[in-house]
C-alpha cells in the first residue's frame, strides 16, 4: 500500500518523466551506460524508500535488479569504471566536472558519499534524509543533453574511457 503522496513521490514522477527516446542506447559505450542506468536505478531506488517506505515492492523491484548489478559490476570493463573515475579525477579535472555530480561523490575515494543498501549516501553520519530538490538536481544532471552526448564512444567520455582501457588492460 502506497503512502500519501509527498515530496519524494512528486520527485519519482520528476524522474519518470524523463526520456531517452532521442538516444540510440545501443550505440552508447556500454560501461559507461551501465553505470549512467545504474546510478538512475539507485536514484530510484532511494527516492522510493523516500516517498513510500523501502518495503514497498517498488523499492524491492528496483533491489533486485540493483543486486543483479552488482555482480556485472565486478566483470571485465566494467571493473574499470571506478578507476576510470579516479584517473579522469587526477588526469582530466575538467571532464570529470563534467559528469553527473552522483558519479563524482560516489566514485571519488576522497568523498565518504557512497551507495549504502543501494540507497544515495551523502554522509553515512548524518541521520537527515536527502532534500527533495536535490533528487530533481540530480535528474537534471543525468538527463543533460551534453552529458548524453559525451558517453557514445566518439563523445568525450567515451573517447577517455577508451584511452584510460587501453592504458590498463
Amino acid at each position: 500500500m502506497l503512502l500519501e503522496k509527498n515530496d519524494y513521490s512528486q520527485q519519482i514522477e520528476y524522474l519518470y518523466r524523463k526520456s531517452l527516446i532521442l538516444e540510440i542506447t545501443s550505440e552508447m559505450d556500454p560501461v559507461l551506460y551501465f553505470y549512467y542506468i545504474d546510478t538512475i536505478g539507485h536514484l530510484d531506488y532511494t527516492l522510493s524508500a523516500l516517498a513510500y517506505s523501502s518495503d514497498s515492492i517498488r523499492c524491492t523491484m528496483t533491489a533486485e535488479y540493483l543486486r543483479r548489478r552488482v555482480d556485472t559490476a565486478k566483470e571485465g570493463d566494467f571493473a574499470l569504471f571506478p578507476a576510470f573515475m579516479v584517473w579522469l579525477r587526477d588526469n582530466h579535472k575538467e571532464q570529470f566536472e563534467e559528469t553527473p555530480i552522483l558519479w563524482q561523490l560516489v566514485y571519488d575515494p576522497d568523498e565518504v558519499s557512497g551507495y549504502l543498501g543501494f540507497r544515495i549516501v551523502l554522509d553515512p553520519d548524518s541521520k537527515t534524509p536527502l532534500p527533495p530538490q536535490f533528487f530533481q538536481d540530480m535528474t537534471d544532471d543525468l538527463f543533460g543533453l551534453k552529458f548524453l552526448r559525451s558517453i557514445y564512444p566518439e563523445g568525450t567520455l567515451g573517447k577517455l574511457f577508451a584511452e584510460f582501457k587501453r592504458n590498463n588492460v
